[in-house]
C-alpha cells in the first residue's frame, strides 16, 4: 500500500481493535470504547484480563481477532507499546493510533511502522475524529455529535485538538486529528487525505515542529491550486519555547521567522495564538470571499473606535479608503457632528438603531475599496431585549454575498443568545479585538500570493564547490562565482606582506583579523589606513593581540550597511535572510527571510520590509542606493542557496555595502557542514 492508501485506510477505518479496553468508568479503556460505540467502526475489544465488558466480547490478544483490522487503539502503557504495535503488526493491522508518550521507542516504532507498512497517529495523540465518515478513535471523550462544517484540523498539540472541538464557534469539521509526535504519519499525509475530499474548505494546522517539509509544502501548494484556505498556527518561536517543546516531543522546534518564511511560500495564514486561530477559522468558514482591499468598522463609541484604530496600526492592518459616494451616503446618515469616516462611530442620539447602524454597514459593505466589513460593538446582553445590533447585522447580510462580521472586544461579555442567533444566520461573531481584527486583515488580504520560482541549477558549479568547499575555503571566491560584487581582498601573514597587498589594491584600505567572525567586537577592523607607517603600526597591534593571519582591503565607497545571507534551518533547510548590517545587526535585529528560490520581485520585497528602508532610498538628504544592484546579490544568494545550501551551515556577507554606484560585498564568512549532518 502506499502512504496514501494506508494513511486513508486509518481515517476511513471500517473495523478497529481496542486494545487495553476495560470495564472500570472513567478509565481510559472505558472511554476508547464509549467513543467506539459513537462511531460508525465495528469493532472488537483486546484485554486478557476479560472475556467480555458490558455484554460485548473481548478476546485477549490480537492474534485472537477473527479479521485484520484497519486501525488498532492501543491504550496501553509505554512498557508494552512496542509489543503491542508489533502484535497489530502481525495480526495485519493496517494502521494504529499510539496515545503513551513512547519515550524511548520512538526509533523502534518506526521500524516496526515502516517495515509492517503501517500508518500511525502518534505517539502522545488524542486519535482522530473523521466527522464525514463517523470514525471516531479516541481514547478521551469529546462532542458527540462533533459539529459538523468543512474544515479539517491536524494539531500537535492534545490540548488544542479538545480545546477546539469544543469551542462552540461558527465553524464545523470534516476532519480532526491529533498527530501528536508524528512518528510515522505527519502533517502532509493528513493534509493529502483532506484535500482528496471535495468537501474540505479550509485547513487548520497547529504546529510544533517542521517535519518532512519538502512534502508538506507540496500539500499545501496543492491546497493553493485547489483555493482552499490554509490556516497555520505555530509554536515553539521564541528560545524557551523551542526548549519546551523538544522536552516534551523531542522534537525541535522551527523558529518564528522561519515559520512564516515557509507560509508566505506556500500562500498559508499564519496566526499568532489560538485565539487569532479560532477567529480566523470562523471568519473563513462563513464561506464568503473578499476582493483584496482594506476593512472597514462600524462602532457605537467613539472611545473603542480610537482604541481599534490603534490596534489595527500596532498589527499593521489597513481600513478602506471609503469613496466619496459612501461618504456622503453615510454624512446624510449620522446625527450632528459625527464623521463619515472608517473606522466610523455612529452612535448620536441612539434613535432609530437598526436602521442607522445597518444603513451605514450596507454603505460600507458597497463600497469597492472595502474588502470586509464589521459591526465592532461589545455584543453584551441587552437587559431591555433590545436586539438592534444583531437585527442590523442580518438585515445586511441577508442582502450581500460580502464577507461581514460581528467584531467584539471581550470574549466574556459576549452575550451567548445573541451569538448564536448570529451563527445561526451565517455571520461570524469575532470573540476579541485584536484576533478579530488579525482575522479580517487575513480574509481581506486573501488569496495570499504563492511562491513558484522555478531556478536553473548549474551542476558543474555545485559540483566544483562540493569539492573545495572546506573550512578555509575563501569566502569572496565563493561569492565571485555566483555573481556577488567583492572587494580585492588580500591575505597576509607578515607586515611586509600586509605593506604590499595595500600597495596592490590602493590606499587607503581597511585591515582585518581573519580569526573571528566577530571582529569588531575584538578590535580587529582598523579602516581608511592612509598610508605604510599607519598600516605597520595597525598590523603590529593587531598581530600581537590576535594573530598574524589578516586581510588587507581597499576602502569602497561609501553608503548603507546590509547583511545578506543562507542559513540552514534543521527543520526548513536552508533560508534566505536580509538585514540590517554592519556592527549593529543583532542589536537592531531587523530582518526578513524567505524559503529560496525567490523571484526578483520578492527579493525586491525583503529589502521592502526592513525598517531601515529608507536609509536606501536616501535618508535626509544623502544619495539613495542602487536598489536594483543589491537585488542582485540577493538573487545570486537565492541561487547558491538551491544549489550548495545542503553543503553549508551559512553562507553571510555582512556587510555590501549598498551606494549609489552599485553594491559590494567587504566582508563574508562560510561555515561548511560538519562530517554526517
Amino acid at each position: 500500500m502506499s502512504r496514501a492508501e494506508r494513511t486513508a485506510a486509518m481515517l476511513g477505518a471500517r473495523s478497529m481493535a481496542l486494545v487495553g479496553a476495560s470495564p472500570r468508568p472513567d478509565s481510559f479503556g472505558s472511554r476508547m470504547i464509549i467513543e467506539a460505540q459513537r462511531g460508525s467502526a465495528r469493532f472488537h475489544l483486546v484485554n486478557p484480563r476479560y472475556d467480555s465488558i458490558d455484554g460485548l466480547p473481548c478476546v485477549p490478544s490480537l492474534a485472537d481477532l477473527d479479521e485484520p483490522v484497519d486501525v488498532a487503539l492501543l491504550g496501553v502503557p509505554d512498557a508494552v507499546l512496542v509489543e503491542q504495535l508489533e502484535a497489530a503488526a502481525a495480526a495485519g493491522a493496517k494502521s494504529a493510533v499510539l496515545f503513551g508518550s513512547a519515550h524511548g521507542l520512538r526509533d523502534e516504532i518506526r521500524r516496526i511502522a515502516t517495515e509492517a507498512g503501517m500508518a500511525v497517529c502518534g505517539a502522545g495523540c488524542m486519535g482522530f475524529v473523521n466527522n464525514a465518515l463517523g470514525v471516531r478513535a479516541m481514547g478521551y471523550l469529546e462532542p458527540d455529535p462533533l459539529p459538523e462544517g468543512g474544515i479539517s484540523l491536524v494539531t500537535h498539540s492534545g490540548s488544542a485538538f479538545s480545546t477546539l472541538l469544543r469551542a462552540r464557534r461558527g465553524f464545523g469539521f470534516r476532519l480532526a486529528v491529533s498527530s501528536g509526535q508524528e512518528l510515522v504519519t505527519h502533517a502532509a499525509d493528513y493534509v493529502d487525505y483532506a484535500l482528496n475530499d471535495p468537501e474540505t474548505r479550509i485547513i487548520a494546522l497547529l504546529l510544533e515542529a517542521p517535519r518532512e517539509v519538502a512534502r508538506l509544502r507540496d500539500s499545501l501548494l496543492r491546497a493553493a491550486d485547489q483555493d482552499v484556505p490554509v490556516v497555520i498556527l505555530t509554536v515553539g518561536g521564541s528560545p524557551r519555547g523551542r526548549v519546551m517543546v523538544a522536552a516534551h516531543s523531542g522534537a525541535l522546534a522551527g523558529e518564528h521567522a522561519a515559520w512564516q518564511a515557509f507560509c508566505a511560500s506556500v500562500g498559508a495564514v499564519h496566526v499568532s495564538d489560538l485565539a487569532e486561530f479560532a477567529d480566523t477559522l470562523e471568519l473563513f468558514s462563513a464561506g464568503r470571499r473578499a476582493t483584496p482591499g482594506g476593512i472597514a468598522t462600524v462602532h457605537d463609541s467613539g472611545a473603542e473606535r480610537a482604541l481599534m484604530a490603534d490596534l489595527a496600526h500596532e498589527l499593521g492592518v489597513e481600513f478602506a479608503e471609503l469613496g466619496a459616494d459612501t461618504t456622503a451616503t453615510i454624512g446624510d446618515l449620522l446625527d450632528e457632528g459625527l464623521a463619515a469616516t472608517n473606522p466610523l462611530d455612529v452612535w448620536g442620539t441612539g434613535a432609530d438603531t437598526r436602521n442607522l447602524f445597518g444603513a451605514c454597514l450596507r454603505a460600507m459593505v458597497d463600497d469597492p475599496a472595502v474588502a470586509v466589513t464589521a459591526l465592532a460593538v461589545d455584543l453584551v446582553t441587552e437587559f431591555d431585549g433590545d436586539t438592534a445590533y444583531a437585527d442590523a447585522m442580518i438585515d445586511v447580510a441577508k442582502a450581500t454575498e460580502a464577507p461581514v462580521a460581528m467584531l467584539t472586544s471581550v470574549a466574556s461579555a459576549i452575550d451567548r443568545p445573541s451569538a448564536e442567533r448570529l451563527r445561526d444566520n451565517g455571520i461570524p461573531v469575532l470573540e476579541g479585538a485584536r484576533s478579530g481584527l488579525a482575522a479580517l486583515w487575513h480574509l481581506a488580504r486573501w488569496p495570499l500570493p504563492v511562491s513558484r520560482v522555478v531556478c536553473t541549477v548549474r551542476p558543474k558549479r555545485r559540483e566544483r564547490w562540493l569539492s573545495r568547499l572546506t573550512d578555509d575555503a575563501s569566502p569572496f571566491e565563493l561569492l565571485a562565482d555566483y555573481g556577488v560584487p567583492v572587494v580585492d581582498v588580500r591575505t597576509a601573514d607578515s607586515a611586509g606582506a600586509a605593506l604590499a597587498a595595500a600597495d596592490a589594491v590602493g590606499y587607503p584600505v581597511a585591515l582585518k583579523t581573519t580569526g573571528t567572525a566577530h571582529k569588531s567586537d575584538v578590535g580587529g577592523v582598523v579602516l581608511d589606513i592612509a598610508d605604510d607607517a599607519a598600516l605597520a603600526m595597525a598590523y603590529t597591534a593587531m598581530a600581537d593581540a590576535l594573530g598574524p593571519e589578516v586581510t588587507v582591503e581597499p576602502m569602497v565607497e561609501p553608503g548603507v550597511e546590509i547583511s545578506v545571507g543562507v542559513v540552514r534551518d534543521p527543520g526548513f533547510g536552508p533560508l534566505l535572510i536580509v538585514a540590517a548590517g554592519g556592527t549593529l545587526v543583532e542589536l537592531l535585529a531587523d530582518r526578513v527571510v524567505a524559503c529560496p528560490p525567490v523571484s526578483r520581485d520578492a527579493a525586491r520585497g525583503m529589502l521592502d520590509g526592513l525598517r531601515i528602508r529608507p536609509l536606501l532610498a536616501g535618508w535626509r538628504g544623502a544619495p539613495a542606493a542602487d536598489i536594483e544592484a543589491l537585488t542582485d546579490v540577493i538573487m545570486a544568494f537565492s541561487q547558491l542557496a538551491v544549489e550548495i545550501g545542503d553543503l553549508v551551515d551559512a553562507v553571510e556577507v555582512n556587510p555590501v555595502i549598498a551606494s549609489p554606484s552599485g553594491a559590494v560585498a567587504v566582508d563574508a564568512l562560510v561555515q561548511v557542514r560538519g562530517v554526517g549532518q
